[in-house]
């Protein structure tokens, strides 16, 4: 008999962003990103081109890339 686990809680997935350079640049990516259904934290790091978003799910990669297309940058995957 096999058991599954139920894996219940948080997802965390880094990605890498182009194109953030200051504080401005952070808050319009993290701003687009948490409006995607799930996303309960982002935080995003200019200096290092990193946003890290945590969500109750894992998220569509489309979903993700097209709300960094709308703050006006791009995502170069996940890190």
């Amino acid at each position: 008999m096999t058991a599954q686990t139920d894996t219940t809680g948080p997802v965390t997935t880094v990605y890498k962003v182009s194109g953030m350079s200051c504080g401005h640049c952070e808050g319009a990516v993290s701003g687009e990103i948490s409006q995607i259904s799930g996303v309960s934290s982002v935080t995003a790091v200019a200096s290092t081109g990193e946003v890290t978003v945590v969500s109750t799910t894992p998220l569509d990669d489309e979903a993700v890339r097209a709300a960094v297309d709308e703050a006006g940058y791009e995502l170069a995957g996940k890190a």
